[in-house]
């Protein structure tokens, strides 16, 4: 058995952070060492994560109170952990972000979509993009991981084959996200008031979503995808719809061999395109507490339209499973320990 490897998590009091303590606590090559939270300090994990009552005595501490570790997982604000990086820097070898900070290289991109210009561009070339199904040979000697965006996770695993493969026609991708209330984060706000909330279906980001230049950034040749957001009142899971268009002469065949041929051998991408019964495309519901990305599409035969669906849990696969699964490629282990949990139903 592998040695354990001691992991702290800065920002452990959010939903992000509070999911890689779920699934670190499980990890048998894990020990987790320290959590923290400025606003919490000396409470118990479980007072902000009741899931966790009798699985750890861990205590919020101060982030000045950290100690060196073998890995660090940061779980801050957007802009803070490029910030303050230097606080952290030498507490461990190997450092995950599961913020947005330091996911984009194309500086141009980064002012576009995020509104200024990058704090600390200096430190960007020393981070891979967490994302194994896509750079699963550069994880494995990466001491930075910036894990992907949950809204990027979603439309990238979805169209990756096709455009790698290149059985799309040049032109742009119309790509819609229906995103659940956790995405937003543990802090409150007006839009995740209860009243405004429940129930609805509210179009927030029509245009201009930070995740998409991730999706431009990570998919081949840097296609011309746009993101529609649309809030919906689940508590977890991302379905991503995509509407884009085969080459001439293509058939479903071609584009069942694109996604057999890349995702072949992939532990946690599911193909779902059945031919009967009520779960026949992807569903959020069937993934949630997962890892998996379940994957579907399909053929307007007599048009040559390609609807390309996607689900994920945007908490697991979104952000801290996707985490996990990179620094498992990482650390050599197997690459589905402390994720093998199969979902719910119903």
């Amino acid at each position: 058995m592998s040695e354990k490897k001691t992991v702290s998590i800065v920002g452990g009091s959010g939903y992000a952070g509070g999911e890689f303590l779920r699934l670190a606590l499980g990890h048998p090559f894990l020990e987790v060492k320290q959590v923290t939270s400025r606003r919490m300090v000396g409470d118990p994990v479980s007072l902000v994560h009741p899931n966790l009552r009798g699985r750890t005595n861990l205590k919020f501490v101060d982030p000045a109170s950290l100690e060196p570790c073998d890995i660090l997982v940061l779980s801050m604000p957007h802009g803070v952990a490029a910030r303050e990086f230097e606080k952290y820097a030498g507490l461990a070898p190997i450092t995950l972000d599961l913020s947005a900070d330091f996911r984009l290289k194309d500086l141009g991109l980064y002012k576009k979509f995020y509104g200024e210009d990058h704090p600390r561009p200096d430190l960007l070339g020393r981070w891979v993009y967490g994302n194994p199904e896509l750079y699963r040979e550069a994880l494995k000697t990466a001491n930075h991981i910036a894990c992907c965006g949950c809204n990027a996770t979603a439309t990238l695993l979805g169209l990756y084959p096709l455009v790698q493969e290149g059985l799309l026609v040049d032109g742009p991708i119309f790509a819609t996200v229906m995103i659940s209330t956790s995405a937003a984060g543990a802090e409150p706000s007006l839009a995740s008031h209860h009243p405004e909330r429940a129930g609805s279906i509210r179009a927030y980001k029509p245009t201009g979503h930070r995740h998409t230049a991730e999706i431009r950034e990570n998919l081949p040749g840097h296609p011309q995808v746009h993101l529609t957001a649309v809030a919906t009142d689940r508590v977890r899971g991302i379905l991503m719809t995509a509407q884009t268009f085969l080459r001439a002469g293509l058939t479903e065949k071609d584009v069942w061999g694109a996604y057999r041929k890349v995702y072949g051998a992939e532990p946690f991408i599911r193909m779902v395109k059945l031919k009967k019964g009520i779960h026949r495309y992807p569903d959020p519901g069937v993934v949630e507490g997962t890892n998996y990305c379940d994957v579907g599409f399909e053929l307007e035969e007599d048009t040559g339209r390609l609807v390309v669906i996607s689900a994920i849990d945007n908490l697991v696969k979104g952000t801290a499973g996707h985490a996990i699964q990179s620094l498992n490629v990482r650390m050599g282990w197997p690459e589905t320990t402390g994720l093998e949990f199969p979902g719910l139903h119903p």
